[in-house]
């Protein structure tokens, strides 16, 4: 498949912090906000799915969140602690959540876009899920992807995928790649899993562009304190799909089937095998997936 034509990074001032996005596919066609998740540049979103998306008619947007790759980096922001990361002490917050949902609302209004079909992936899920909880006006369709709706009754990890969030990471860059490809292993598919070679130019394409392991740490902060969002999922009223591996460590399968329970009329897609990532082998699934929920919000 021939890559979608891409704009090249650029930079938008979107209210306080400097983004960095990158578009594909034709101006005019319907606009879809990409929302990826803890730690995770936007590069993440790889270029042949944006371009499977490209074809089903949008106008594909990824972009960085704060503090990650280009975007703006809370240098002086305070960092969390271990020990308030995990007693959710809010004293160790930088910025809320709800801020990063923000940000992105306001790289719409720098590109001209007045609504968007959203879609987030994990930490990158419940950005897309205060966009539409926040912003309804912004949003014509949400597909939220191996999330959860913060409640602290769903949705947790296997005890080993919390301690290795925890894990303090290596700084220099053959150590930062191992570690990210170790990890990326542990949580992914162990059906149709991603080649260790992809992972690991993937992992040295991150470090290049910007390795921030405070940001990633600021980012599970704002997380970990963040509200239980299923009373505010109950008001939306827009089409959503929500997205969700079987076989999840990371964000186990009861935070997927909550976030669905919790928005009106909402679909859910359990693909089986799946784990906190999304195979190669599932992007036509979840490309499709995406094209139906935005489609539906045409017939709304």
């Amino acid at each position: 498949m021939a890559l979608a034509t891409s704009s090249g990074e650029r930079i938008a001032r979107a209210g306080a912090v400097e983004l960095c996005y990158e578009t594909f596919g034709p101006e005019q066609a319907r606009p879809l906000l990409l929302v990826m998740g803890l730690g995770s540049q936007m590069i993440f979103w790889e270029e042949e799915f944006c371009g499977m998306l490209v074809e089903r008619g949008f106008r594909v947007i990824r972009f960085d969140n704060r503090d990650v790759g280009r975007s703006t980096i809370f240098r002086d922001g305070r960092s969390p602690t271990l020990r308030q990361l995990l007693l959710r002490d809010k004293r160790g917050s930088a910025y809320p959540l709800a801020e990063l949902a923000d940000d992105a609302v306001g790289l719409l209004d720098a590109l001209g876009v007045p609504r968007a079909d959203v879609v987030g992936a994990s930490m990158g899920g419940m950005i897309a899920q205060l966009v539409a909880i926040n912003h309804p006006e912004r949003v014509r369709s949400l597909v939220s992807i191996m999330s959860t709706t913060g409640s602290r009754r769903v949705g947790n990890p296997q005890p080993a995928m919390l301690l290795r969030l925890l894990k303090r990471a290596r700084q220099d860059r053959e150590g930062y790649i191992a570690d990210l490809v170790e990890t990326l292993q542990a949580i992914g598919s162990k059906t149709n899993p991603t080649d260790p070679a992809a992972l690991r130019e993937l992992a040295a394409r991150a470090y290049d562009r910007g390795y921030q392991p405070a940001g990633t740490a600021r980012q599970l902060a704002a997380i970990n304190t963040t509200v239980d969002r299923t009373r505010q999922l109950g008001s939306l009223r827009l089409p959503a799909t929500v997205i969700h591996g079987t076989e999840d460590p990371l964000i186990r399968p009861s935070g997927g089937r909550a976030t669905a329970r919790a928005i009106p009329g909402a679909n859910l897609l359990m693909l089986p095998g799946m784990g906190h990532d999304m195979p190669r082998a599932l992007w036509p699934e979840i490309a499709d997936a995406i094209a139906r929920t935005a489609a539906m919000a045409d017939g709304a």
